[in-house]
């Protein structure tokens, strides 16, 4: 395989990582990235067939520059996509924040006398026997 050849393969690798990427509409971005991420992959293994049949000096620079590029993207697109899904976590675990905190403030500051009302006088209005 010439030098051309591979230095096609490897910006048809990039030109195509790019354009899948670029086409994801900006609200399923972060849900997708996980998805997503063998296009990364792929960009690798176009840059790593570049490096492979790299006979020159250049074509090996040029090689080396796209697996560092290429394997970067890849990496940074699962920390991404590990934070994400811990910050899903983080809002899973107890329900809403405080609504513990809120359940047994009301529970404790009701009047007592069933109604729910946290009325505090301990009555439940004129007329209504208990």
């Amino acid at each position: 395989m010439t030098g051309i050849i591979a230095l096609y393969i490897f910006m048809l690798a990039a030109f195509t990582g790019y354009e899948v990427i670029s086409r994801v509409p900006v609200i399923l971005h972060t849900p997708l990235m996980s998805g997503s991420n063998f296009v990364h992959g792929i960009v690798l293994v176009g840059a790593m067939v570049a490096l492979g049949s790299a006979t020159t000096t250049l074509e090996r620079v040029i090689g080396f520059v796209g697996v560092l590029l290429a394997a970067g993207n890849a990496v940074g697109g699962y920390a991404v996509t590990e934070r994400m899904l811990e910050m899903f976590k983080a809002s899973g675990r107890g329900g809403k924040p405080g609504a513990a905190a809120a359940t047994a403030a009301a529970g404790s500051t009701g009047s007592g006398d069933g109604s729910g009302t946290g009325g505090g006088s301990g009555t439940r209005g004129p007329g209504k026997a208990r």
